[in-house]
């Protein structure tokens, strides 16, 4: 069975940042994800996590835009100074806290520029970062249009061409069924390149069993081609979260 680790930007969302920490460990995952962390004090954040023994999984990079803009600019042309910048801070808080991964994003743009523009960024973040594990996501161009990065092969070809050995693959479920209609498809054929794994169903993105995927048919096939990293509920809870963990507990039991 999977490793499961609680994206509790997602989930437990009535409680503080640090108490979801808590209510994780209590709830049963083995880890915790946090895609920005960056307005949170880290002491708060690190006492948690060394009291409950919960390993961070994964922050995403950069810190959000504030302006409005879609979340992350590692794809945009001319903005390789910001990104810099942005990633020294990012660095600072994996420092503190050890994620074992950071999910760099590469924000709206379109074209052969961004295209550099993003190989440019990862191979220097790689180069800067070469303890850390990097990954890069495919998202879904309904859930946000104008990203640059919306397309499994091209995300193949990237990581690639980098050709940094701490640069991988991150597989949502969700966003694969959106973008390609066919999950377990697509992980065979980019499963040597994935570091992890987030879940969600479709539609609604709701907890697993709730929609279309075939769960336990991905689960079996992440456990029989030897999966070792976690497997985030990256989802919004239909109600509550602790409603909601019911896919939890059935495979606990088993």
């Amino acid at each position: 069975m999977p490793r499961f680790a609680a994206n509790i930007s997602f989930l437990f969302s009535e409680l503080d940042l640090p108490e979801r920490i808590d209510a994780a460990a209590e709830a049963g995952f083995e880890a915790v994800e946090i895609l920005f962390p960056y307005d949170t004090p880290v002491p708060a954040l690190r006492r948690r996590l060394e009291a409950t023994g919960l390993p961070l999984a994964l922050i995403n990079a950069p810190p959000p835009n504030y302006t409005g803009g879609t979340p992350g600019f590692a794809a945009l042309p001319g903005g390789e100074e910001r990104f810099r910048h942005d990633f020294a801070r990012v660095l600072r808080y994996a420092g503190a806290l050890g994620p074992r991964h950071i999910h760099i994003m590469a924000g709206a743009a379109e074209g052969p520029e961004a295209r550099a523009a993003f190989l440019r960024n990862l191979a220097w973040a790689a180069a800067e970062a070469p303890a850390q594990s990097l990954t890069i996501e495919p998202i879904n161009p309904v859930d946000m249009p104008g990203y640059f990065l919306a397309d499994f092969d091209l995300a193949a070809e990237i990581i690639t061409e980098v050709g940094a050995p701490n640069l991988g693959l991150q597989f949502d479920a969700y966003h694969a069924h959106r973008i390609t209609g066919d999950v377990l498809g697509t992980w065979e054929r980019h499963r040597a390149l994935v570091r992890h794994v987030q879940i969600a169903d479709h539609p609604g993105r709701h907890e697993p069993g709730s929609g279309e995927i075939d769960f336990p048919a991905f689960f079996a096939r992440l456990d029989a081609d030897g999966y070792e990293g976690f497997v985030s509920a990256e989802y919004h809870p239909a109600g509550s979260t602790a409603e909601g963990l019911g896919w939890l507990g059935k495979l606990a039991a088993r």
